[in-house]
């Protein structure tokens, strides 16, 4: 009779199941450290404006015979800064601009996908396949979230009170246009990262949800990183095994666990708001 160990560990037996769980992980680890400056800076809509732009530049790269991950990169770069040109010159607001530069873009992407014969499945792309991840996608997966999380670690400081402070760090000399790009440039990576795991749909959700979470737990930036990187492994980890042992797709799986945390953050963080108001109270 197997132990309950050996029911959890079965899955690792499978080299699909190895490279799965290996890639839900670097993913859920970068994205968790990008979504917790997304939220500080106001940027979820730009995540959900990219990743969904990805989509004609991953049909665009197939046509040209070039790795999708190049023309994912381009697509979505591109989307940042057309939507940073029209806010500069006219009246629109920057969350309408971006309502429309990613609608079209994803529109554009989902007509060129149904009327190019390609090898790759609509529903690979829109939501992820984790499970069928090759060696050179997770190496080139990994490669990517090794080099956003170091530029992050290396450059901290800078880009913590470029998202609190950007006057501040204006005042004091710090090339505040040059980090808005870095951050744009970081964001398109991470997303390509995350492609794999959970496709455009569902990236988003992986680039907020662990930042939402850890920021109704935790006051400062560092303890902000350490808890959403945590909840996001957890999803990660629990969501691939999950998805195994009931043959569901990873990445909404994933995402799933990553909802019903932060909802169990939330309820935390509403507990505790009576205690604090009670303890912060002067005494009669």
């Amino acid at each position: 009779m197997m132990s309950w160990f050996d029911v959890l560990m079965e899955p690792m037996s499978f080299d699909f199941m190895q490279r799965a769980l290996l890639t839900a992980m670097a993913t859920s680890i970068v994205c968790a450290i990008f979504s917790c400056f997304l939220v500080l800076k106001g940027w979820s809509l730009m995540g959900d404006a990219i990743s969904h732009a990805v989509l004609p530049g991953v049909v665009l790269a197939y046509l040209a015979g070039i790795p999708l991950v190049i023309g994912a990169f381009g697509s979505g770069l591109f989307c940042a800064v057309a939507t940073g040109f029209i806010k500069e010159h006219c009246r629109v607001k920057e969350d309408s601009v971006m309502g429309i530069v990613f609608s079209g873009m994803f529109a554009a992407g989902l007509v060129l996908f149904s009327r190019v014969n390609t090898e790759q499945h609509l529903s690979h792309i829109l939501f992820g396949n984790v499970l069928g991840v090759t060696d050179s996608e997770m190496l080139q997966t990994l490669i990517i979230a090794l080099v956003v999380t170091l530029a992050i670690i290396i450059k901290f400081k800078d880009l913590m009170l470029f998202c609190f402070d950007p006057v501040q760090a204006k005042v004091i000399g710090l090339p505040v246009r040059f980090y808005h790009y870095a951050l744009l440039c970081m964001l398109a990576l991470t997303i390509v990262a995350a492609l794999q795991a959970v496709g455009v749909v569902l990236v988003v959700a992986m680039l907020i949800t662990p930042g939402i979470t850890a920021f109704l737990l935790c006051k400062t930036l560092p303890k902000m990183i350490i808890v959403a990187v945590t909840v996001s492994l957890i999803a990660a980890i629990s969501g691939t095994f999950i998805s195994f042992y009931i043959d569901a797709a990873t990445g909404p799986a994933i995402v799933l666990i990553q909802a019903m945390l932060f909802l169990l953050a939330l309820a935390v963080h509403l507990l505790r708001k009576p205690f604090k108001s009670r303890q912060s109270a002067p005494n009669a």
